[in-house]
């Protein structure tokens, strides 16, 4: 069977601090979101990254986020929605350059953090970040949270002409409409490798998973987010791929 491309943010150290195990993590992958200088990253570190994507054959997206190095990207900002058109598009064409210079290109896009989670409340900041797309290759996929209805989504990928990808969780815990629990609350964030397996398996299988309140959540799932931030993390990576190669051998 066709099991959900691994994707993991990556790119995220900045100068001399260093955030993120790549190296280890990107054997195991088959997409790199890398960062674009606005929420992380610095142009030594995006080209690094381009290169460790080339030389392991993966898939380079834009990983664009608010200008908001201090916060890492996770603070709404009041951007109107021509604001975030054009600080996406700028940060795909920062990405862009190195891509050509490292003999590859952007293969899709991913919006990072509060402006990920504002496009998925606010049609207009969805609509600008599609235009931005598009207006740069409009053959580029945009990855979506996955929620139980994305039906909205797909119309408006529809009438826009971009082809949407919808992203879920394996390490996280999901509210009856298909929402993440805020890391705030407790069980929002599994931390067992062989939950969140188990949960990468369901999804990939299109099986329903159980909410945080106990009834039954279906999600399309066209790629899965891991993390490769600390050694526990990699070591799921590594045996979620384990998992899905069997599901491609079953």
């Amino acid at each position: 069977m066709a099991v959900p491309l691994l994707n993991c943010d990556m790119g995220e150290s900045f100068g001399n601090y260093t955030l993120g195990l790549d190296d280890e993590v990107m054997p195991y992958v088959d997409c790199a979101n890398i960062a674009c200088g606005f929420h992380a990253s610095d142009p030594h570190v995006m080209r690094h990254t381009v290169r460790l994507a080339v030389e392991h054959g993966v898939k380079v997206g834009a990983h664009p986020a608010y200008p908001d190095l201090m916060g890492f990207g996770r603070r709404s900002m009041a951007c109107s929605p021509a604001e975030v058109e054009d600080l996406v598009l700028y940060q795909i064409g920062a990405l862009a350059g190195i891509c050509q210079a490292e003999g590859t290109a952007i293969r899709y896009v991913k919006p990072h953090g509060a402006l990920y989670n504002d496009m998925a409340r606010d049609p207009e900041l969805l609509k600008a970040v599609m235009r931005a797309v598009t207006s740069y290759d409009p053959s580029l996929p945009l990855m979506l949270m996955a929620t139980a209805d994305p039906e909205p989504s797909r119309r408006l990928g529809a009438e826009m002409g971009i082809t949407l990808w919808f992203e879920t969780f394996a390490d996280r815990a999901y509210d009856a409409g298909g929402h993440l629990v805020s890391r705030r609350l407790p069980g929002a964030v599994h931390h067992d490798q062989a939950t969140i397996v188990a949960q990468a398996v369901r999804l990939a299988r299109g099986e329903p998973l159980a909410a945080i309140d106990g009834t039954p959540l279906q999600l399309p799932c066209d790629t899965l987010c891991v993390h490769g931030d600390n050694p526990e993390s990699v070591a799921a990576v590594r045996a979620i791929r384990e998992a899905f190669h069997e599901l491609e051998r079953a």
